[in-house]
């Protein structure tokens, strides 16, 4: 994932991570589990329709909802309806973002928002 700093901002404000990463769910009740190079965990989401819950670093953080636990980690919004439906093969339309499925069979999606900003892109390589 990254995100550009806004036009406005310092480049020190664009955000970059790549985890390995295990998601079980739905749109609506999930869990999300991001992994350290070495295996280890080092972050896990929790949600259903009343809340979402993000544990890292020994600590637990609650929001009223998934997209706001998505701003606060990320300091932007990320389709995650769409994103179900781009991981199991389906091209779902969200305006502002682009998503290329032309490599799925070789496990690839990209995917980018263009607009509103900051920018922001999505490459995930799954491994069955």
């Amino acid at each position: 994932m990254q995100v550009q700093a806004p036009p406005n901002e310092p480049q020190s404000q664009q955000q970059s991570f790549s985890a390995a990463f295990a998601l079980q769910g739905s749109p609506q009740v999930g869990q999300l589990t991001f992994y350290s190079p070495l295996g280890s965990t080092a972050a896990a989401i929790h949600w259903t329709a009343e809340f979402a819950s993000l544990e890292a670093q020994g600590e637990t953080r609650t929001f009223t909802g998934l997209s706001p636990l998505i701003q606060h980690l990320l300091g932007t919004d990320l389709p995650v309806t769409a994103l179900f439906a781009w991981l199991s093969g389906q091209d779902l339309a969200v305006m502002g973002w682009e998503v290329n499925l032309t490599q799925f069979a070789q496990g690839k999606i990209t995917a980018q928002r263009l607009e509103p900003l900051p920018q922001a892109q999505v490459r995930i390589i799954l491994d069955n």
